[in-house]
C-alpha cells in the first residue's frame, strides 16, 4: 500500500512538472494571439488583458495589406516544398546505401557525414557567401534550396538508423528472387520507412519555413523575400506596431501548424518503431 502511494505521488509530481512546462511553452503562443487582437494602447497594460474588448480583427487585414505578404508566402512555400521533396529523395537513397549496401569506406563516409553536424554554420558562412557570389547565386533562391536538397547529414543519419531496424530477411528474400538494389529500395524499403520520411519532412518544412538568417544574407530584392524576412520589416527603428507584428506572426505560423498537426502522429510512430528489432 505504501509503495503504491509512493508511485502515485511520484506520478502526480511528474504530471505537475509536465503541466507547468506545458503552460510555459504555450504562454508565448497565447500572448501572440491575444496581442494580435488588441488595439495598440492595450498591448502593455498592467495587469494584462488576455481577451481584449473589442476584438481587433482588422489587425489581420491591415498586417496582410501592409506588406506583400502573399508574394512572401509563395516564396516560402516554394522553397520549403523544394527542400522537403529533395531531402526525402536524396537522404533516403544515401541512407539506404549506407545501411544496406556493403562497399569499401562505407563507415568512413558515414563518420564524415556525422562530423559535418559538429561544424557550426557560422564557421562556413563567409566562405559559402563568397562561393555563391562567385557563381552568381546571390539574390536568388538557389542558396536556400540547392544545399538543402543535396546534403543533409541529419536526414541521412535519421533514416539510416531507421532502416537498420528493419529485418534483414526482407531484402535477403528479395535478392534471392532476383531483385536489384533499386527494386529493393523502391518496392520494399520506401513503403516501410514512411513514418521516418514523414518525420523528416516535418522537420525540414519547419526549418526551411522559419529560416531567417539564410534569406537575410542572400536576398536583396523585396519581391524575393520570404515570410520571416518580411516579418522583420514590421519592427521599426523607433517604434514597433506590436499588434500588426503579432497578427502577421500568427498568419505566418499557420502552414507550420497545419503540417505539424497532419504529420505529428508519424513522429510518435517512427520513434516507437525505431525500437523494434528483427
Amino acid at each position: 500500500m505504501t509503495i503504491n502511494r509512493k508511485k502515485m505521488a511520484t506520478k502526480l509530481f511528474l504530471h505537475l512538472i509536465l503541466i507547468l512546462v506545458s503552460i510555459s511553452m504555450i504562454f508565448p503562443f497565447l500572448w501572440m494571439i491575444s496581442t494580435s487582437l488588441k488595439s495598440l494602447d492595450q498591448v502593455f497594460l498592467i495587469p494584462p488583458i488576455w481577451i481584449p474588448k473589442p476584438l481587433q480583427w482588422k489587425n489581420y487585414l491591415n498586417a496582410w495589406n501592409a506588406l506583400p505578404f502573399g508574394n512572401a508566402y509563395l516564396n516560402s512555400l516554394k522553397i520549403a516544398l523544394i527542400c522537403v521533396i529533395g531531402q526525402l529523395i536524396t537522404c533516403s537513397m544515401a541512407a539506404y546505401a549506407l545501411a544496406k549496401i556493403n562497399f569499401r569506406g562505407k563507415n568512413m563516409i558515414f563518420i564524415a557525414f556525422l562530423a559535418t553536424m559538429m561544424i557550426p554554420s557560422q564557421v562556413t558562412m563567409i566562405p559559402t557567401f563568397i562561393l555563391y557570389k562567385y557563381i552568381g547565386w546571390i539574390d536568388t533562391h538557389l542558396p536556400l534550396t540547392v544545399p538543402w536538397v543535396l546534403f543533409s547529414a541529419f536526414g541521412v543519419f535519421l533514416i539510416r538508423q531507421f532502416i537498420l531496424t528493419l529485418p534483414k530477411e526482407l531484402d535477403e528474400a528479395a535478392i534471392i528472387d532476383g531483385a536489384n538494389h533499386f527494386v529493393i529500395y523502391t518496392k520494399i524499403i520506401l513503403p516501410l520507412i514512411v513514418p521516418v520520411l514523414a518525420t523528416l519532412a516535418i522537420f525540414t518544412f519547419m526549418s526551411s519555413w522559419n529560416n531567417f538568417l539564410g534569406p537575410l544574407i542572400y536576398l536583396n530584392s523585396p519581391e524575393k523575400y520570404t515570410v520571416p524576412l518580411l516579418l522583420a520589416q514590421f519592427k521599426g527603428i523607433y517604434i514597433t506596431d506590436w499588434t500588426l507584428l503579432m497578427a502577421a506572426s500568427t498568419i505566418a505560423i499557420v502552414p507550420v501548424l497545419i503540417v505539424y498537426l497532419l504529420g505529428q502522429r508519424y513522429i510518435i510512430e517512427s520513434i516507437a518503431l525505431t525500437g523494434i528489432k528483427s
